[in-house]
């Protein structure tokens, strides 16, 4: 078999004890949770606000950016629960390049995944810390997962996993909302099986243990575009995509029907700077409508400190190294905007 073992990763266990999360953060986030699991029962009818970078590869980046959305999440406390976009796996079509800081914490050195794993809870634990609030991350690969599950309060999966039998089972052991977005073909149906996968209990091999979940009541469903045969991105955020995914849910009679629409990606043609444009859009389609009101919980927004992106090693602080985002300006504006239309 042509497979290296490199060498023997930390575990779970061996990582948290050497990072651990403090007893004052595990309250913030006992109370992040409640917040953003209110919202997917119906117990709240604030509005999800999953906002930050492409991916996170500066720590101290991060941790300013998450300050700023601190103060802002004061502001709009009222209507608006913001969980930190603060992705540390990044999927790669190919492949190829810059996988995130959980592969390379130095994103211009070789890969080191002990180093990584480090970086990437380090992260989490410092910005929890200076900010309050508890993140989001996506889940690209499902064994990495118990190595930050005292941390997250919310958890996605992405476009080119979310067919995956490991992807759908382990979020069916979560305890926090999970998004399972539509794959890159577009097709509801798959997201929608996904969801129900992950809503149901199932007995399988995880991280070499046989394990048994309950469910996940709060799996739900990410809108973000599409991509045809031709490569050509298809928006689904619009009103009749909305209508046609709520008729989905009415036929599928799953548990907490829920909806979150991702601004960028295949929706905003990636376009950055029509992710303003595309979450008024929804939200007036939202307001619209009394059976997308109750089901549309969320956004998805990528933005950053300087907008646009830069190579990794460049030299500009708080800019993405992969997917161009929004500056802070407009993000703060697109806040207090979704707050008003709220």
């Amino acid at each position: 078999m042509s497979i290296d073992y490199m060498e023997r990763l930390p575990t779970p266990d061996e990582l948290t004890e050497t990072v651990p999360f403090p007893e004052k953060l595990q309250a913030i986030k006992a109370q992040r949770d409640r917040e953003i699991r209110d919202i997917f029962t119906g117990a709240s009818d604030k509005f999800l606000l999953i906002i930050g970078p492409c991916s996170a590869h500066n720590v101290d980046a991060v941790c300013e950016y998450v300050s700023r959305l601190s103060k802002l999440q004061e502001k709009v406390a009222d209507k608006i629960v913001m969980a930190p976009r603060i992705y540390t796996n990044k999927p790669r079509t190919t492949g190829e390049g810059y996988k995130g800081v959980a592969h390379q914490a130095d994103p211009t050195g070789e890969a080191n995944m002990a180093q990584g794993l480090k970086a990437m809870r380090e992260m989490h634990v410092r910005s929890v810390e200076v900010s309050g609030l508890t993140a989001a991350d996506e889940m690209l690969y499902p064994g990495n997962y118990p190595y930050l599950d005292d941390i997250l309060s919310y958890v996605a999966v992405g476009a080119r996993s979310v067919e995956n039998q490991e992807h759908r089972l382990t979020v069916s052991g979560l305890d926090i909302p999970s998004g399972m977005k539509n794959p890159t073909s577009g097709d509801l149906n798959i997201m929608m099986n996904s969801v129900l996968a992950a809503q149901l209990p199932h007995d399988f091999i995880y991280n070499g243990f046989r394990v048994k979940t309950s469910g996940n009541p709060m799996a739900h469903s990410i809108l973000r575009g599409a991509v045809d045969q031709h490569g050509n991105n298809i928006p689904n955020y619009h009103y009749e995509d909305l209508h046609n995914l709520a008729e989905l849910y009415a036929k599928k009679g799953l548990a907490n029907p829920a909806i979150v629409v991702d601004t960028n990606h295949a929706n905003s043609n990636k376009i950055f700077g029509e992710q303003p444009r595309i979450a008024l859009e929804v939200l007036r389609s939202r307001a619209s409508s009394p059976d997308l009101k109750p089901l549309i919980k969320g956004l998805m927004v990528e933005s950053y400190l300087v907008e646009g992106n830069q190579k990794a090693g460049g030299d500009t602080f708080g800019q993405s190294i992969t997917d161009p985002c929004l500056g802070w300006g407009p993000t703060e504006d697109l806040v207090c905007k979704i707050a008003d239309a709220l």
